[in-house]
């Protein structure tokens, strides 16, 4: 199975299954000498980690890891990092139902059809597990690059949406409710909407958004690799993740350039910043911000058609433990999705001013 690994310089590896022994990866490319703060990563994957609340699937997992090379007296040593982060929760019975039969929506189907062959127990290597192995390697990117800040909330779920721009939130409040939006009113509507959701079995989608401050100007690169297409392409390699936007987005095609265009001040920087952040792809020194929109969750606990692997349309119930809605434990994820881009393009960027 090819795909497995993320970045250029800095680059993210990463193995395992939902049910299997472990999950875990490879760093390669972090710089040597870097001091690596270990409770800033626990506090990451705590963030990340299911059971944390009533509106969140209720596997029990502690995502308890441990760093296995690369490290030597709390300093990195520039060589690979390898860590796992051990599966100590599963319940394997739960998937027995789905052996033979592909749910909607799901990566079942198309896993089954491309390799022939697939491990079924909690969507195996498509299920969003997955990202714990992402979100420890971006709690280390994030000490690469500690002088950018990356915040990212939940401003929507379903049609309840935060109806202010960033810039008056106040972001303290992100992690003080369990849905992790910093609006406390509209947090208390998303939280009651999502019990409502779980309650009939079903799930709902929403957006995070992600503000990033402090870049310095000049992180990205020209034709292919701009960094919002990188950024993009970070965003929609997270399970469930449908649409990606940064700076106006969609929105700014409504518009007309002499209403778009960011006008500068004498220092360079500019009065408005519909960009996002970033011009011809490279970071211009003003905050990065970007949209991310997840579906709903495709397992539903309620009945609905499926397609066995003999052709045949059954109904079926969804069994196990699954997120109502999966934008709450997504913030982290995007967070560390947004590091691992940031100190990517940083070391790449450090290569050019040496020459």
């Amino acid at each position: 199975m090819a795909g497995n690994t993320f970045g250029n310089i800095f680059k993210i590896t990463t193995f395992g299954e939902s049910h299997g022994e472990a999950l875990g990866g490879v760093i390669d490319g972090c710089p040597s000498g870097i001091e690596i703060d270990l409770s800033l990563i626990r506090k990451d994957m705590q963030r990340r980690k299911p059971g944390q609340s009533a509106i969140v699937t209720q596997r029990k997992e502690e995502d308890e890891f441990q760093l296995l090379s690369g490290m030597f007296e709390g300093k990195t040593t520039g060589t690979p990092i390898g860590f796992i982060i051990p599966n100590t929760n599963q319940k394997s019975d739960d998937y027995s139902h789905i052996k033979n039969t592909y749910r909607p929506s799901h990566a079942d189907f198309v896993y089954d059809k491309k390799y022939g062959f697939r491990d079924y127990r909690g969507g195996g290597r498509s299920s969003a597990r997955e990202t714990a192995s992402r979100v420890l390697a971006g709690a280390i990117a994030k000490q690469i690059i500690p002088e950018i800040t990356i915040t990212a909330f939940v401003s929507s779920v379903g049609e309840i949406f935060i109806d202010k721009p960033y810039q008056d939130l106040d972001f303290s409040n992100i992690e003080a409710n369990p849905v992790r939006c910093p609006d406390l009113l509209i947090a208390e509507k998303m939280e009651s909407y999502i019990k409502e959701i779980k309650k009939n079995g079903d799930t709902v989608g929403g957006t995070i958004t992600c503000v990033i401050q402090n870049v310095p100007i000049g992180l990205g690169e020209p034709v292919f690799d701009k960094l919002h297409a990188e950024l993009g392409k970070a965003m929609l390699s997270i399970n469930a993740v449908h649409g990606f936007e940064y700076g106006s987005g969609f929105c700014g095609a409504k518009m007309k350039g002499s209403v778009h265009n960011d006008a500068f001040n004498a220092d360079g920087s500019t009065q408005t910043n519909l960009s996002g952040g970033i011009q011809g792809g490279i970071s211009n020194g003003m905050d990065i911000y970007f949209r991310v929109a997840f579906k709903p969750v495709a397992t539903l606990i309620q009945k609905q058609e499926v397609l066995t692997n003999t052709g045949e349309l059954i109904v079926e119930q969804g069994k196990g433990r699954h997120d109502p809605c999966v934008v709450p434990r997504a913030v982290p994820i995007v967070e560390a999705m947004s590091a691992l881009v940031l100190a990517d393009y940083y070391l790449l960027n450090k290569i050019y001013q040496s020459k």
